[in-house]
């Protein structure tokens, strides 16, 4: 079964092509003061050009009244993929630096582990024979590190480890590896009545630990994977215990699947950065009336990381939209933003 998602991610970043983007991202810079001012620009973290004004000129026609393609509030959904169009995804995806830890935590309990594959590689640091063991190896890794515990246990191993946890490039927190101008467009669009999800292959439950603080995201504005759960009476109280085997993927086909299941209606406007998300889009353009659609195109090796084969890039395997699905968003009118070209920041941090 392919939890395509984490596959992509651990096929992986072994790649020399993703230690090659990593060297070049810069040292950090200092935070800036905020901007003062009545008149903000909402998104004042992007350049002027066609992308923003793209934005601003499909959120006046729907939300202006007496508009021809007005949209009522309760229609005014909005989805984004997570990785890679909301925060970082480079060197690895961070989820996967999650289960990397845990194995290295775990590991005392499981002497067995120092001779079983894929664990024996990744004690070792040796991801590319880890990988190796392909779809089989990265499944095996995620029931290790994600499952045998209660759903409150887990979110308590989450909560704890991305609060200490540090990006390997900039060592920033990841919560702080969040993309300033997507931070400026989820609030653009919920002060224009928009409900905003997070539709992602990441693992449902660990991205509900924090988006409501990283993103104003509620936990059940999430949609990701998931592996089972069963009810259970542990000590007299009422658990769920987490399963060692997967339930949904949400990732390409399966994005509007989770759409449909979790949100109920289909969206107006969708942003993603890679393969994963075509189908996403696809279904919100599907739609009658107004629609929008944005793809992030990762080019500035400065300030982040320059990856995927659109354009000339690098072919990291992890977050990558292909020539065809850029040549699929310009047949079709989707917007594809320039981090290099139309982002006068990337992140918080920088001046």
């Amino acid at each position: 079964m392919r939890f395509g998602y984490f596959v992509l991610a651990f096929g992986l970043v072994l790649l020399s092509s993703a230690a090659e983007a990593q060297s070049k991202l810069p040292n950090v810079l200092v935070i800036s003061g905020g901007d003062i001012g009545a008149n903000i620009d909402p998104l004042r973290s992007w350049n002027d050009g066609k992308a923003k004004h793209s934005i601003v000129e499909f959120v006046e026609k729907v939300t202006t009244p007496g508009s021809p393609d007005f949209v009522p509030v309760p229609e005014r959904i909005a989805v984004f993929d997570n990785d890679g169009t909301l925060w970082c995804e480079q060197p690895l995806p961070v989820q996967l630096y999650f289960a990397l830890d845990r194995v290295k935590m775990l590991a005392p309990q499981h002497p067995e582990w120092k001779t079983q594959e894929p664990f024996a590689s990744l004690l070792k640091g040796e991801l590319k024979t880890a990988a190796a063991g392909g779809e089989r190896a990265v499944l095996e890794l995620l029931m290790a590190t994600h499952s045998g515990m209660t759903t409150v246990e887990f979110e308590q191993i989450v909560k704890e480890w991305i609060a200490t946890a540090k990006h390997p490039k900039t060592g920033k927190p990841y919560t702080e590896m969040v993309y300033q101008p997507m931070l400026e467009l989820l609030d653009y669009l919920r002060a224009n009545g928009f409900k905003t999800f997070i539709v992602s292959g990441g693992g449902i439950e660990f991205m509900r630990t924090w988006t409501e603080q990283v993103y104003g995201i509620a936990p059940e504005q999430v949609v990701g994977s998931s592996i089972k759960t069963k009810f259970e009476m542990r000590d007299g109280k009422p658990v769920l215990v987490r399963l060692p085997e997967l339930n949904f993927n949400d990732d390409q086909g399966g994005k509007p699947v989770g759409i449909n299941r979790h949100i109920g209606r289909r969206p107006i406007a969708a942003f993603g950065n890679s393969r994963g998300d075509q189908e996403m889009l696809e279904y919100t353009q599907g739609g009658s009336g107004a629609r929008f659609e944005l793809l992030v195109l990762h080019d500035d090796a400065l300030r982040e990381f320059a990856y995927g084969p659109a354009r000339g890039l690098p072919d990291t395997k992890v977050g990558t939209f292909s020539p065809d699905v850029l040549a699929k968003a310009n047949e079709r009118n989707w917007t594809v933003i320039s981090m290099k070209a139309d982002w006068k920041r990337v992140f918080a941090f920088e001046k």
